[in-house]
């Protein structure tokens, strides 16, 4: 039997010899390339059975090499290498088996070459439909009795579950009183009926190929850990991954981010709170991988032909380069119809609300840059030259291969509805008596689309959720229920930036139309309890403030009764931590000043558990809690950074390009779905964030004792560092702490008006006296739970350890690096 070929990627020779005479060692055939060119040639030549790849070299690095072996459909397992701390968990996220951090010895080599784990045993396809068969095979005999007393049929969407992997959770780990739990991986298969009323707001259904039976069929990955226990209240939180990662085991268990992405149990606060957890794939053009989950969307046709019609692709370099994939990030493009397309466009401008200056179609086309030279393509576009960092451009073209992308809509609606109906089929055969949506800032939109369409009632009528948590949605819905959308694009002016943005019906300030995001789930029934919980990133991005904001007469809009809407004073869109990073791994774009540390998790937790006990006990949970004009803490951007000034070593936004929302004009056919591009931008919808104190600090939202009793300032807005461009510009999602000085020595020394550690706090041991009396205030208010204050007393006890020896208001891995080398 043949060695198995190991291909080695690295520019630095030494490490290279490392990797190479331990896997030679070890029994493999081993081959080496020094960068991204040498590589692919060798590739294409004969592909390697695994790829150990660094991902910073000359000429082609490895983030490009490993794009275009996705784009080739080259699909070898990598390892990646690099120095880089947050680099790996990039990498991860993009499918990478695992990876080394340099510097690393022969035995790591070693330890990565283990395979993942096997199945412990697989099962077939489990179907729903063959307990009863209907007239559309869709039928399932309920666990529920009729009055008759007999079983109760039930019209199911979901007509199987194709399992691949199933065994004891966490190796059969016990989570208090509620026991252990059980991990299934597998394929749910869909069956659809595009005439049902309760389908006939997703866009481009009727167009979708159909089955004997006039179904529409499609697939999607999932990932269950349920309870085996069947008694007590049976809850099930169904998660939407964001852009294919699953999320929830990082935001609520704690777990790394990477392991997350492999639904490791963390702290195991979801399951200690009885939770079973079901992650659904609902994105068409992700690429699939044992960390990334996708649905496989059916193409729709007219007259049995691919549909055309015009796209719309954003491009945001961090660095020059002349090709682009034509794709929102790393996901599948839509082939572009004609290589000459006439009418295609590429334009420009030079900050987000900035002018467009289109470019002559003489200096692009429709190509790509290889180590051949220019090379024609249907999924890429090139610009002699090269595109310029820190500026947007827009490329419009005529598209082909349209997907029907709101099925990952209704595989959010119908695989809730089928596991928590009690029956045989259910992998959870007992089903659910309460059961939770939830989803993070894409997924978190998406949430808000959903209710905007109405889609809370499943085709036999009942009620799906109980209760919804969109995690940093902010105002906007997006890209996911329209011909040729693309569901990660965030910031394209489109069909995520329409109206309306409040649940409560609200006159537009510039139509004058009334409506609220809820109108056509109340009128179709089943409206569930909603808890938004946002940051202070997504109301410095602009769009926050309007999910409580009447923008046309310029007041607040409370909240409905069965709507609860939190802001998490002084963070950013993603939980912080230490030491602080200035490298946005999912975007490529560094920050100007360390990341904001403050970890909001504990107020995540808290709001889950609140909605179950809202939705499932009727307890009441605390008030919203967010600015509000009336109250003097809301304020426009422009006036809250004139505080920011003072503080040393930070530099502003330039004022006249802070990111804003407008109104949209998508074309005469925008409400069936199809957009004309680019769109035509018009008056600009009013943006407010928090007010601050003379710390920068906000007043408003709900204070984690970071706030309220801080040690640094902390931030919701960040700059785009010089090095990626556009430096005047603000920093998509990121925030920043700046912690304070020592003492007041160090202060006057930098001319810094906040007053020093020293000068606030006696001691170390006083100031976590205070931390804990604040967090137990939350407590008191609701906002926390108690068996959260040791980890939040712990989180500032760390955060005040890093103000001792911050450099320059930060502490970065480069402060850190000396202890952790002792």
């Amino acid at each position: 039997m043949p060695s198995p070929y190991v291909l080695v990627v690295d520019d630095d020779v030494a490490i290279r010899r490392l990797v190479c005479s331990t896997l030679t060692d070890a029994g493999y055939h081993v081959r080496e390339a020094a960068d991204g060119i040498e590589a692919l040639a060798l590739i294409t030549q004969e592909p390697p059975e695994l790829i150990f790849l660094d991902m910073r070299m000359p000429n082609m690095d490895g983030w490009t090499l490993a794009a275009e072996l996705t784009r080739r459909r080259i699909d070898v397992p990598l390892i990646v290498m690099t120095a880089d701390g947050r680099a790996h968990l990039a990498a991860l996220k993009l499918g990478a088996r695992d990876y080394l951090g340099k510097p690393f010895a022969e035995d790591d080599v070693l330890r990565v070459l283990m395979p993942p784990p096997s199945n412990s045993y697989a099962v077939g396809l489990t179907t729903a439909a063959q307990l009863v068969a209907g007239p559309v095979g869709r039928t399932i005999s309920s666990g529920l009795a009729t009055p008759e007393g007999g079983p109760k049929e039930v019209v199911m969407a979901v007509v199987g579950i194709e399992v691949s992997r199933r065994e004891p959770y966490a190796d059969g780990r016990e989570f208090g009183e509620h026991g252990a739990y059980e991990h299934i991986e597998g394929l749910a298969h869909f069956a659809v009926d595009p005439g049902h009323e309760a389908n006939r707001a997703i866009v481009d259904l009727d167009l979708a190929p159909r089955d004997a039976q006039g179904l529409v069929r499609f697939t999607a990955d999932i990932s269950l850990v349920l309870r085996q226990r069947d008694d007590g209240p049976r809850r099930l939180l169904v998660e939407l991954p964001n852009r294919g990662r699953r999320r929830v085991y990082q935001l609520f268990n704690r777990a790394s981010a990477d392991a997350g992405l492999r639904a490791h149990p963390g702290d195991g606060f979801l399951f200690h709170h009885g939770f079973s957890v079901c992650s659904i794939g609902w994105q068409w053009d992700v690429y699939r991988s044992d960390t990334l989950m996708a649905l496989e969307a059916p193409e729709v046709q007219v007259d049995g032909q691919p549909v055309r019609g015009q796209a719309v692709v954003e491009l945001r370099p961090n660095e020059r380069r002349s090709t682009f994939l034509l794709a929102n990030r790393q996901h599948q493009p839509y082939p572009v119809a004609d290589l000459d397309d006439p009418d295609a466009r590429l334009v420009v401008r030079d900050w987000e609300d900035g002018p467009d200056t289109e470019i002559s179609r003489e200096q692009w086309q429709f190509a790509q840059e290889t180590e051949r030279g220019i090379e024609a393509s249907r999924e890429h576009v090139y610009l002699a030259g090269g595109f310029d960092p820190g500026r947007i451009y827009y490329v419009t073209y005529t598209a082909v291969g349209a997907r029907l992308v709101g099925a990952g809509l209704l595989a959010l609606r119908d695989i809730a509805a089928f596991l928590r109906e009690p029956s045989e089929g259910n992998p959870s055969p007992a089903g659910f008596d309460r059961s939770y949506a939830f989803g993070v800032s894409q997924t978190g939109r998406m949430l808000r689309h959903f209710l905007h369409l109405g889609l809370n009632v499943a085709e036999d009528g009942r009620q799906v959720f109980d209760g919804i948590l969109p995690h940093v949605a902010g105002g906007r819905r997006g890209e996911f229920n329209h011909r040729f959308a693309q569901p990660s694009a965030q910031s394209v002016p489109g069909f995520g930036h329409l109206a309306p943005f409040t649940d409560a019906p609200t006159p537009d300030p510039f139509t004058g139309k009334r409506e609220g995001l809820l109108d056509r789930q109340r009128a179709a029934g089943g409206a569930p309890k909603v808890v938004y919980t946002n940051t202070s990133a997504e109301y410095w991005r602009g769009d926050g403030a309007l999910g409580h904001l009447d923008a046309a007469d310029m007041r607040d809009v409370a909240a409905p009764p069965d709507v609860r809407i939190y802001h998490f004073a002084g963070t950013q869109h993603g939980p912080g931590s230490l030491p602080q990073s200035r490298l946005a791994a999912a975007e490529g774009a560094s920050g100007r000043f360390g990341f904001n540390v403050v970890d909001y998790a504990p107020l995540l937790r808290a709001a889950l558990v609140n909605l179950d006990r809202w939705a499932g006990e009727g307890v009441e949970p605390p008030p919203s809690r967010h600015a509000t004009l009336a109250d003097g803490t809301a304020a426009p951007r422009e006036r809250v950074l004139d505080a920011f000034d003072a503080l040393p070593s930070v530099v502003t936004p330039d004022r006249d390009r802070l990111w804003v929302l407008r109104e949209v004009d998508l074309g005469p056919d925008a409400t069936k779905g199809i957009g004309r591009y680019p769109a035509v931008e018009g008056r600009e919808y009013p943006c407010l964030v928090a007010a601050v104190d003379g710390d920068g600090n906000e007043i408003a939202g709900i204070p984690l004792p970071d706030i309220a009793v801080p040690v640094a300032t902390h931030a919701g807005w960040n700059l785009r560092h010089p090095d990626t461009g556009a430096p005047e510009q603000q920093m998509a999602m990121q925030g920043f702490t700046r912690f304070f000085a020592r003492t007041r020595a160090d202060r006057e020394a930098t001319g810094d008006p906040r007053p020093s550690l020293e000068e606030r706090y006696a001691s170390r041991d006083a100031y976590l006296d205070r931390v804990r009396e604040a967090a137990e205030h939350l407590v008191e208010e609701g906002y926390l739970l108690k068996e959260d204050i040791a980890l939040v007393v712990a989180n500032c006890a760390e955060r005040y350890d890093a103000a001792l020896r911050a450099v320059d208001g930060e502490f970065t891995e480069e402060v850190a690096a000396p202890a952790t080398r002792v």
